[in-house]
């Protein structure tokens, strides 16, 4: 097996053991969501979106939100110890240093982005939460909490992406018209 392989197999496998029910499918909506936005993203692209979030699949290596007053802190925590397993992963498999490091530079700016690649892969990451994870997390959340999440994510994405988001529906009506109302608002405040 090639060290791609490798890589894209392990962090399957991983990511599959996730006690957050949505995270497998996540994994493989942002690899869709970034093959939409750039249908010739390379390879260290494509196993960003696909380990980026891998760390929450990991009990005994998890950033605990609880453990954090501060969202961006945690946020920050997060994308570090996800870049963190996907090196050694990607050691393991005996990837080249370079992409290693490409991989590693694109997850953790996952979050916020700040160049040309990691908006692509924030911008792949929120679509595929607001399709994906949202409903997920309306569910384990209040009101409240899904609002700041929500408008979080949203107020990251260009116009042309906010335009994708107000595509989606949900199952939940009580959801549908929650998201009406925070997408208004994001524009007001």
């Amino acid at each position: 097996m090639d060290a791609l392989e490798c890589i894209k197999r392990r962090i399957e496998e991983t990511v599959a053991h996730s006690r957050v029910p949505e995270d497998p499918l996540h994994a493989r909506n942002t690899l869709e969501w970034l093959l939409k936005l750039k249908s010739d993203a390379d390879v260290a692209l494509q196993i960003a979106a696909l380990g980026h979030d891998i760390e929450r699949a990991m009990e005994e290596r998890k950033v605990r939100r609880e453990n954090f007053s501060d969202y961006e802190e945690f946020k920050k925590a997060h994308a570090l110890n996800s870049a963190r397993i996907l090196k050694e992963i990607m050691e393991e498999c005996g990837a080249d240093e370079d992409l290693i490091n490409d991989v590693v530079d694109l997850v953790k700016k996952h979050e916020w982005g700040g160049d040309e690649r990691s908006d692509l892969l924030m911008y792949a990451d929120a679509l595929s939460f607001f399709e994906v994870n949202l409903p997920f997390y309306f569910q384990r959340n209040s009101v409240e909490e899904t609002k700041r999440r929500f408008l979080w994510g949203y107020r990251k994405l260009p116009e042309e992406l906010k335009e994708v988001v107000k595509k989606f529906r949900y199952k939940d009506e009580k959801l549908n018209r929650l998201v009406r109302e925070w997408m208004e608002e994001s524009y007001i405040s």
